[in-house]
């Protein structure tokens, strides 16, 4: 009898065990690997209004592999196509809604788990201005949802949200 009730609080301790070694929470860095899709890229002004800098339904894709690089491409959906069918032949009109309506940038990221934070270091962007920068933004990841912010250049914030892909 008493072998029977070692093995059956052997085995109920294991399964705790087991239990608490699963329910916990992985890092951040963990979490964050894997691609993304866009689901909302909005500008937040200091008044609280949203404003959606690639549109309703932006489309884009951001990838963190677990060495540390990373590439991101947004676009606002619906950019009209080129007349000529020739990328290097853009009217002014056509180049400016490019410009304006897409943003790229691939480098290497780190995470800060203590500060919640994403650093990108941006080793080349569509914006050349960011080229060879580091951005740092606030960051939470869930299983199926990674949102950052940042400073927006036409003041408020940029939050962006993304959710994984399938």
């Amino acid at each position: 009898m008493n072998r029977i009730r070692t093995i059956l609080f052997a085995a109920t301790a294991l399964s705790l065990l087991a239990g608490s070694a699963t329910g916990q929470q992985k890092a951040l860095g963990e979490q964050l690997v894997g691609t993304w899709s866009y689901v909302a890229v909005d500008i937040v002004r200091p008044d609280g209004s949203r404003v959606p800098l690639y549109g309703p339904n932006p489309s884009g894709l951001a990838s963190f592999d677990a060495a540390g690089h990373y590439v991101l491409i947004t676009a606002r959906t619906g950019i009209p196509k080129f007349a000529s069918n020739n990328r290097n032949e853009g009217t002014a009109d056509e180049n400016k809604a490019v410009v304006q309506g897409t943003i790229a940038h691939f480098g290497r990221y780190t995470i800060d788990e203590s500060h919640k934070t994403i650093t990108f270091h941006i080793q080349t962007s569509t914006f050349p201005n960011w080229n060879g920068i580091d951005q740092t933004r606030p960051l939470t990841v869930t299983a199926t949802e990674l949102k950052w912010t940042t400073a927006a250049s036409s003041g408020g914030t940029a939050e962006v949200v993304l959710r994984r892909a399938n």
